[in-house]
This record gives C-alpha cells, sequence and structure tokens, in this order.
C-alpha cells in the first residue's frame, strides 16, 4: 500500500464528503428512512458514501471496500481491506447535534493501521500520517493542500482520577455501572468515532462502550487512537480488538490511554 497516496486520497475524500454532508444538515428538512435493523439513514449518508466509495475504488481499485451503506459489501472476506462508515452517528445529525463525523480506514491483518476522522459541523479533523503517526489538523482544511498538523498524544494520568467519555446516544446502566469502578475527575460525552479522538489528544483517558458497533463505526477512530499511543481491546478479556470478523459486527470494548490500568467487568 502507498501510505502517502492513501493518506492524501482519505483525507480530500472525507473533505468532500463533509460538504456533501453539511449541504443536506444546513437544509430546513430532510427525509430519514429506516434500515432493517432500524437504524436511521439520511441522504446524507447515501451522498457521502457515493462519493467516498467512488473515490476510493478508483484510487485503490485492487483493495477490497467495505461501507456500511452497501450490504453487499458486507459479505466481503480479505487479509487487507478499506472500511467506511460514511456518516457516523446519524441520530447526533439528526438532531443536529454536530457531533457526527465521516470514517475512512485501511485495516490489515485485523489491525486498523492507517485512518480519517473528520467532524465537518465542529470542523475538526484527525489522521494518520504515511508514517502511522496521528495529527490533528487544524487551518482551513482545504481539499488542495493540508494545513498545519499538531501531533497528538494520548494521556498520562498520573494521579488516578481519570477523564472519562461516554456516548450520548448510547448512555446505560451498564457503562455507568463500568464507569463507576474508576476513580474519575470528570466526564464529558460526544457522540460518533469522535470519542476515541478525544482519548487520542488526551481530552479523555477512557472511553468504555457496552453496547452494539460494528467495524465501520470504530476502525478510523481506531486508528487514529493507535496512532497517538493508545488501545482499543475488547470489554471482557482485555484482547486487542480486532477487524475482519464475520459480519463485521464488534464485542463490547474499551478504548484507553496505556498508563490507564483497566477493571475487568
Amino acid at each position: 500500500m502507498d501510505y502517502a497516496k492513501l493518506t492524501d486520497v482519505m483525507r480530500r475524500l472525507a473533505l468532500e464528503a463533509g460538504d456533501a454532508i453539511m449541504e443536506i444538515y444546513g437544509q430546513d428538512d430532510f427525509d430519514v428512512k429506516s434500515k432493517s435493523d432500524d437504524s436511521p439513514v439520511t441522504a446524507a449518508d447515501e451522498a457521502a458514501d457515493a462519493l467516498i466509495s467512488a473515490g476510493l475504488r478508483a484510487a485503490f481499485p485492487d483493495v477490497a471496500l467495505v461501507t456500511e451503506e452497501q450490504a453487499a459489501s458486507h459479505t466481503v472476506e480479505a487479509e487487507t481491506f478499506l472500511i467506511v462508515d460514511p456518516l457516523d452517528g446519524t441520530k447526533e445529525f439528526v438532531h443536529r447535534r454536530g457531533d457526527f463525523t465521516v470514517n475512512i480506514a485501511l485495516v490489515e491483518k485485523g489491525v486498523p493501521t492507517r485512518g480519517v476522522v473528520y467532524a465537518p459541523a465542529k470542523k475538526r479533523m484527525f489522521y494518520t500520517l504515511p508514517d502511522g503517526s496521528s495529527v490533528e489538523e487544524t487551518g482551513a482544511l482545504a481539499k488542495i493542500a493540508p494545513g498545519p498538523q499538531s501531533p497528538i498524544r494520548v494521556s498520562d494520568p498520573d494521579n488516578g482520577a481519570l477523564m472519562v467519555v461516554a456516548s450520548k446516544s448510547h448512555r446505560d446502566q451498564a457503562t455507568d455501572d463500568y464507569i463507576a469502578k474508576y476513580a474519575v475527575k470528570d466526564m464529558k460525552s460526544a457522540g460518533s468515532s469522535l470519542k476515541f479522538c478525544l482519548v487520542a489528544t488526551g481530552e479523555a483517558d477512557l472511553y468504555p462502550r457496552v453496547g452494539r458497533t460494528m467495524e465501520w463505526d470504530t476502525a478510523a477512530g481506531h486508528a487514529v487512537l493507535n496512532g497517538a499511543g493508545g488501545r482499543v481491546v475488547r470489554f471482557d478479556d482485555h484482547a486487542p480488538l480486532t477487524y475482519g470478523k464475520p459480519g463485521y459486527a464488534n464485542p463490547f470494548f474499551i478504548a484507553h490511554a496505556p498508563a490507564v490500568q483497566l477493571e475487568l467487568p
């Protein structure tokens, strides 16, 4: 894989998809449909998916592609594949809360090694560089060329009191019970894959997810967190969270800074 080319393509496609999403977000009204699993889908999901899929297939025709919005891709089996959630946090989009993201990642041998997470309503963009390290790009976010990039790194909490981030739309008692095992300094809520990025930047130390997710929901954020020195492990036994699983469904998981001493369920 040409990682330099991949970085450029993923970044540009995420920005273009963000523009398509924000055009619909700015409308007075838009249709919300339900998929077979009762999750919402909008014209923004579909427009972003079409744009990203076409761009990735043109740039990397020999690399398998898995995307949330194309059910036929959910049976793909490959050791190396691109995986896309064109609009993660559709509920945040529908309720106009701004915490939605564009997600594109590369998985190699079960590990998300490169990725981009772009929150167009918040103008925050995080991605891996060709060497695998992660940055947040600031400035105008122009498509023609990257702007200023700030390296990001996970926190090193040394006093035992943690900053915890949890889901806005999927918070439940099981999550609260697990968080209660820790000394918590403060908590914040965020939608979509932004939670991974808050751990990656050191704005949070711990993100437990006790609920259903799919690999396209997590791969890009996982890649960004990996590149910032963080980890994502299974909730039950703290083994690394892997990708390319049958059906692309995830177990419960914990994203964290390595300095955090994890508690078992």
